[in-house]
């Protein structure tokens, strides 16, 4: 595991501890109802679809570069935000790290 696997590690599982928390303390409804509560609540949350709807087309497009499925981590996305994105990146980052590092040859 490297220094970017860790990152995202710790990333992961403190925003899902976070994401525990408030549906412990809250519930789905109550989570949901706090998030269309005011302008404000909604305008961040609106901007978190926004950010996400672009996290995932660059998902898809990179799964399809690398020849992956992207389907769970959408389906994550949608139901769980950023577990998602964090949990494609960290599977993308093992991969990246297995695959045989490359020498430039420099021409003469």
């Amino acid at each position: 595991m490297n220094a970017k696997q860790l990152g995202l590690w710790v990333v992961l599982l403190d925003f899902s501890g976070l994401t525990g928390y408030a549906l412990y303390h809250y519930g789905i409804v109550g989570v949901v109802e706090l998030e269309t509560a005011n302008a404000v609540t909604v305008t961040a949350f609106a901007d978190l679809v926004i950010a996400l709807s672009l996290v995932v087309l660059w998902m898809r497009q990179d799964a399809r570069e690398r020849g992956a499925s992207v389907a769970p981590y959408v389906v994550l996305t949608l139901a769980l935000g950023s577990v998602g994105p964090l949990l494609y990146l960290i599977r993308r980052e093992a991969r990246v790290s297995r695959q045989p590092t490359r020498v430039a040859v420099a021409a003469r």
